[in-house]
């Protein structure tokens, strides 16, 4: 059997081309009632909890949550599950300490609350900055694993899933901006948990009944101390060099380039405990029952893949730095926060993000399940390292056929929403980000903004070698907290902050990260000599983050902005009293919206 074998499935295209055709009719409904800037950039802010609660989730499940965190599972182990968990706990501290108050601040983009904050218009450009490089960050892996997903289905490049999502997310935005997108992101979260949820549950009791395709052996169960081994003859064609870790003899057929040399026929693997380096475009052919070797730095034993932190020291170090990424940069992604600008008011934030918290928690159960079941069934990823088609390989491994390809269609056209609802996301919120601070802020400068957001991350997806989506998502969360986080905690509960503290801060914090993400980039294709730090640096620079913030700003105390005191209780007074005042309706609001705010008869 070819593990990696490109086969149409036409119930997958089906399922996607469905998925696609509903969006955009969505996005087309909403956006008859998008017609100015207001309705763009912050959907009038009438956006009320429960649904708004859905379209945050349904934009912060990414390929990495549909995806990514069922490879991790597959390739790491116990180790993963820090990933689903932080991503839901990062809901907590933006509950607790950022979602009422911003959405009192009035602002309408992270810049414009920068600015609203600190009175810099200067800092509000470093913002605007920052925005756009993690919206790009944030979207290059959506667009890889749209890429792969297409590519798995159809005999086509990748590319063309990658220009696929971005032609339904920008015409859906260039449509009607956050108005429209807000009801296609709610869509899209009920039916990535109908598609992840049912296949799980199917697979699940097969699994549990009679093993699915085959009843398994007691030496693949994930309760053996031993590595896994294929069930059955399984080729896999490498499509990226990698270096494999070899655990016991191994006997297989090669065609392509092993160890450096050329392999063409039988070969065998020897020496246990050694490694084995395979060339691109090798295609290894293993038999049944033969021990699976894993890429380096993976555990190769169940028993290792089942305990926490096998490596010691440096993997404990990862660890502590993910769980600082994901908590604490969720706070700071700035198309999250631009949800919570649509709500009525303060306390709506509040409760969207509770919700948003129990949505998640029911979501991320699924996931690990998959990545736990393709450790027994689809064990041929672990040796190329593509182990996010995890979830799309599983269906038809576990049940043959056409009731295989329907499950996996299923899962297909979860992905392809995924892709679509975070993909439609970012853009809006990089967009609203251009069309006001780079362009004059009308509509048409907001349209001409989402094509730009769209189309220059394409470019750099199809050019930029993908890795595993749930770490590069890391990253993105670590530039998040160490720019975002920061100042956003700071400003609102600190009465002492001053831009220059601000600013200093994020340009620190940034540049460690950009640092770290080029040093990795460079090992990747010079031979993995970057330390694990480099790849998890959250841990350095978010605290190395806050310690800048808060000494620059001790120093420049005399930059604090004379209306400190009247920002502060506009972000901290209840909502009843009235104290919000939307930036927004002054900018882009009608001229009888402009009068009632400057009557301070303010519509909540």
């Amino acid at each position: 059997m070819d593990g990696t074998a490109v086969a149409l499935n036409l119930w997958a295209v089906c399922a996607i081309l469905l998925v696609a055709v509903v969006t955009f009719y969505i996005g087309y409904r909403s956006s008859r009632m998008a017609s100015t800037t207001r309705d763009f950039l912050v959907a009038r802010r009438t956006v009320r909890s429960r649904r708004n609660a859905a379209a945050v989730s349904g934009e912060y499940l990414s390929a990495a949550s549909f995806l990514g965190v069922a490879g991790l599972v597959l390739k790491d182990g116990v180790d993963a599950l820090w990933y689903p968990i932080g991503f839901t706990a990062g809901y907590l501290a933006l509950m607790l300490f950022v979602a009422a108050p911003l959405r009192r601040s009035g602002a309408y983009t992270l810049p414009d609350f920068v600015e609203a904050r600190l009175g810099s218009s200067g800092l509000r450009k470093l913002a605007t900055a920052v925005v756009i490089l993690i919206g790009v960050l944030y979207l290059l892996p959506q667009l890889q694993s749209a890429g792969l997903l297409i590519a798995r289905i159809m005999p086509v490049p990748s590319w063309v899933g990658m220009v696929l999502v971005v032609v339904v997310v920008v015409v859906n935005v260039f449509g009607g901006g956050m108005r429209a997108i807000t009801v296609v992101q709610a869509f899209q979260y009920w039916l990535k948990l109908f598609a992840i949820a049912a296949p799980t549950f199917i697979l699940c009791a097969l699994f549990i009944g009679h093993g699915g395709a085959g009843a398994r052996s007691e030496t693949t169960r994930l309760s053996a101390q031993m590595p896994p081994t294929f069930t059955e003859d399984t080729t896999v064609h490498v499509e990226t060099p990698v270096t494999l870790q070899i655990k016991s003899d191994v006997a297989l057929k090669a065609d392509g380039s092993v160890g450096g040399a050329p392999a063409h026929g039988e070969v065998i693997w020897k020496t246990a405990g050694s490694q084995v380096t395979v060339d691109a475009g090798t295609t290894l052919t293993f038999p049944k029952n033969a021990v699976v070797p894993v890429v380096v730095g993976a555990p190769a034993e169940n028993s290792l893949w089942m305990k926490p932190n096998p490596n010691g020291s440096s993997d404990l170090f990862s660890t502590y730095s993910l769980i600082f990424a994901t908590f604490l940069g969720t706070m700071g992604l700035p198309h999250v926060l631009v949800r919570f600008y649509t709500n009525p008011d303060g306390k709506a934030a509040r409760r969207t993000t509770l919700h948003v918290m129990l949505l998640l928690a029911l979501f991320y159960i699924f996931p690990i399940l998959l990545g736990a079941l393709s450790r027994i069934y689809v064990p041929e990823l672990l040796v190329t390292g593509k182990t996010d088609a995890a979830v799309l390989a599983l269906p038809q491994k576990i049940v043959p056929g056409v009731a295989g390809e329907i499950l996996g269609a299923v899962t297909s056209a979860g992905a392809f929403a995924a892709f679509l609802s975070t993909s439609s996301g970012l853009v809006v919120s990089v967009s609203g980000v251009l069309s006001t601070d780079v362009l004059p802020g009308r509509v048409r400068d907001f349209r001409w903004a989402a094509l730009l957001a769209g189309t220059v991350p394409l470019a750099l997806a199809i050019v930029l070698r993908p890795n595993d989506v749930s770490l590069t998502i890391g990253v993105t969360f670590a530039l998040a907290a160490s720019t975002f986080c920061p100042v956003l905690v700071l400003g609102i509960w600190w009465r002492k902050l001053t831009w220059v503290g601000a600013g200093a801060g994020m340009i620190v914090g940034g540049g460690l990260v950009l640092s770290a993400i080029v040093l990795d980039v460079v090992s990747r294709y010079t031979g993995d000599w970057a330390p694990g730090f480099v790849r998890q640096p959250a841990l350095i620079t978010v605290p190395v983050a806050f310690l800048v913030v808060l000494l620059v700003s001790k120093a420049t105390h005399r930059r604090q902005p004379a209306d400190t005191g009247q920002t502060l209780l506009r972000m901290h007074a209840p909502d009843p009293l009235g104290f919000i005042r939307d930036r927004d309706v002054a900018r882009f609001g009608t001229a009888e919206e402009r009068a009632r705010l400057a009557d301070g008869r303010h519509r909540r």
